[in-house]
């Protein structure tokens, strides 16, 4: 996705329509020119703008807008299995929503259950307005998502410099490192963004995930302690950061 610096466009008709499409992912073109209330040539206009400065993709034979997304990010591995990491787009969420569930069963990772539920209420995967970033990067094999890497980005000053990073990997394909080429990808995505500290929070429970981090730089920050209740049990967050 394209990232802006300044989501005002100079005009309030190009800020409706991407408003509109920000809100709810790929939509219909009719669709939300009927929603936003303008006549077909202004609409098509601004449509064309948009697309012309890479913030929206008009997909003319589907008849879909959407915000826009970078076409040459998509990075090939052979381990002992080949993948593919690539940014998400909007078709991705059903499956990557069914891929954090299915892989968050055991209740180690909540922020990870709180990306599914938040997408899945919302549903739009991808977000970018005046106050949050929302990017995802999707691990693929075969075609199949199998793994995610999500950064949340606050666009207000005083939080801008920091991102909460969430990091995946479905159980049948762990062990083939997907994991850490995700979490390299999403750094690489903060880091180009100017992101100073990355953060990540896991309750203690979830050993091997803090010592995956650990392993590759992140540090234990603080502790909050009985901050999750899992089973009927008190457990402690560990917050983990990264120095970008």
């Amino acid at each position: 996705m394209r990232f802006s610096d300044d989501l005002e466009f100079g005009h309030r008709g190009r800020q409706d329509v991407y408003d509109y499409v920000e809100r709810h992912g790929a939509v219909d073109y009719e669709e939300a020119r009927r929603a936003v209330g303008m006549a077909p040539d202004e609409f098509g206009t601004h449509v064309t703008v948009l697309a012309r400065e890479g913030i929206l993709e008009h997909d003319r034979e589907e008849g879909e807008l959407r915000v826009a997304f970078e076409e040459d990010d998509t990075e090939t591995y052979e381990t002992d299995v080949r993948f593919v990491i690539r940014q998400a787009r909007e078709e991705d969420m059903e499956p990557l929503v069914s891929v954090i569930r299915d892989s968050l069963t055991d209740d180690r990772y909540i922020v990870g259950e709180t990306l599914a539920d938040v997408v899945d209420h919302e549903e739009v995967l991808l977000r970018h307005n005046e106050l949050q970033s929302r990017v995802v990067f999707v691990a693929t094999v075969g075609g199949r998502v199998v793994g995610w890497v999500h950064l949340d980005h606050p666009e207000r000053e005083a939080l801008a410099h920091t991102a909460m990073l969430t990091v995946g990997v479905h159980r049948e394909h762990r062990g083939h490192g997907i994991g850490e080429r995700l979490l390299e990808r999403g750094q690489r995505w903060a880091e180009a963004v100017g992101t100073e500290k990355l953060y990540n929070s896991v309750p203690a429970t979830n050993e091997p995930a803090i010592d995956f981090l650990s392993e590759r730089g992140w540090e234990t920050e603080a502790v909050r302690e009985g901050h999750y209740r899992i089973d009927g049990e008190y457990v402690d967050e560990v917050m983990m950061a990264y120095h970008c």
